[in-house]
């Protein structure tokens, strides 16, 4: 027979983690009431945008693109790659999840959920907007020769081993129709803006490449982030 003693104190250790679990679950409950589910989240971890770069065939440590232009395995796996990733920016998709007729040139502030299904309107991206590096002209991109297209969310620059540079959009701008950015449930069919670059590798066809954003209130310089606001990469093409 279980002594009376244990069997208070069992009771005792249940009720106690009962009331624990149930004060718990209400905290959690309260918090996420009061966080708002059409607020992007981490906007407190950078004040700039972060820059990726494309095709992402890379690995974490040394950001180097590199590709045999008479290799066609080598060639494809860079042309796949910026496929897959464009998909999203597919012109007959664009036109029909995002057919807002946005104002260029200025800041598209939302106050109201005027959309479908409670939502903000986002502005189109259309793949043909990149032009000769868009896939829709030439669907290697440029990696059968010296002159990849590299696809980057915002802006510049080249050294000593390229020669000429092509911006699509043109000058390599993004247009402020498609800020501020509501979050994923407010604009549900929002896609990034994008920059394409065609690079013309010369001499020995490798150079280090910086991207960054070139914006009054974005920040590239910062010692102790060096990759805030820019995305440094190597660009090697073979024979």
């Amino acid at each position: 027979m279980q002594d009376p003693g244990e069997m208070y104190i069992s009771l005792y250790y249940v009720a106690f983690y009962v009331v624990m679990t149930g004060l718990f679950s209400l905290a959690i409950y309260v918090l996420m009431y009061t966080l708002n589910p059409y607020t992007p989240d981490y906007q407190d971890r950078l004040k700039s945008p972060g820059v990726m770069v494309w095709p992402d065939t890379y690995n974490d440590e040394v950001l180097e693109i590199t590709y045999n232009m008479s290799d066609k395995e080598s060639w494809m796996k860079m042309s796949q790659c910026l496929q897959q990733f464009l998909e999203p920016y597919n012109d007959t998709e664009q036109a029909h999840c995002n057919y807002y007729n946005c104002t260029a040139g200025k800041y598209f502030f939302q106050q109201q959920f005027n959309a479908p299904k409670h939502t903000k309107w986002s502005c189109p991206f259309y793949q043909s907007m990149l032009g000769n590096c868009s896939g829709l002209v030439d669907p290697t991109f440029g990696y059968t020769t010296a002159q990849p297209c590299v696809i980057i969310k915002m802006n510049r620059e080249g050294q000593e081993n390229v020669g000429t540079q092509v911006y699509y959009p043109p000058n390599g701008t993004i247009d402020l129709s498609y800020f501020p950015y509501y979050g994923k449930l407010a604009q549900p069919t929002y896609v990034n803006p994008l920059v394409a670059v065609k690079f013309e590798l010369i001499n020995q066809m490798h150079a280090k490449i910086q991207c960054r954003v070139m914006s009054n209130n974005i920040a590239y310089q910062n010692i102790y982030d060096p990759y805030e606001g820019k995305v440094d990469f190597y660009l090697t093409a073979l024979r």
